[in-house]
């Protein structure tokens, strides 16, 4: 499928993998496949469409960083009085800055197999990306195009349905929207 990919697509799949390095995940998400294709495509039309409307590298972070994975978990914990907050600074007053970079807490197989892949090269996709990129294809093929643009990748996202993905772009355009905007824009380079 990747030998389909056009350059900027390429481009976006390797910068959503360093996105996910950067936020230290142990996989590829469906939010970092987004981020990639913004930050891969700021000067393509795409880019600019979505820069006209917010849906930026910068406003996606900060929206991913508004609401961290396990925000309920953590109220559950603060409903019986632990302050997540307080153990991460009492954890790296204790142990550095830097004790959480990396580790390795308990979890699964997966999850420990996930940290080494970090640090030998090799992130995996998630189930949810790896669905994101085949309904990318899907897109491609339903519309003839010869490769699979950047633009595909996102109607790949609209698609595909992941939760923080839809509720990040609908923070800046209906994802109905940005799907007739894709394809517009498609259909002008075809």
């Amino acid at each position: 499928m990747f030998e389909r990919f056009t350059d900027e697509a390429r481009d976006a799949v390797l910068a959503a993998q360093s996105e996910a390095r950067d936020r230290s995940a142990a996989r590829i998400e469906p939010a970092h496949v987004l981020l990639g294709v913004l930050a891969a495509g700021s000067d393509t039309a795409l880019g600019r469409m979505c820069a006209e409307r917010g849906l930026t590298v910068e406003a996606v972070r900060a929206d991913l960083a508004d609401e961290p994975l396990g925000e309920q978990d953590a109220e559950a914990l603060r409903s019986i009085g632990i302050d997540l907050d307080a153990v991460r600074e009492s954890v790296e007053a204790n142990f550095g800055a830097d004790a959480f970079d990396g580790a390795v807490l308990g979890g699964t197989a997966d999850d420990r197999r996930g940290w080494f892949s970090r640090r030998t090269g090799h992130l995996p996709f998630t189930a949810g990306a790896k669905k994101a990129l085949e309904l990318a294809l899907r897109e491609a093929i339903a519309r003839k195009d010869k490769s699979i643009r950047a633009d595909h990748l996102v109607l790949g996202l609209v698609r595909g349905g992941d939760p923080a993905v839809a509720a990040v772009i609908g923070r800046h355009l209906p994802p109905a929207e940005l799907r007739g905007v894709v394809v517009d824009l498609l259909d002008r380079a075809a």
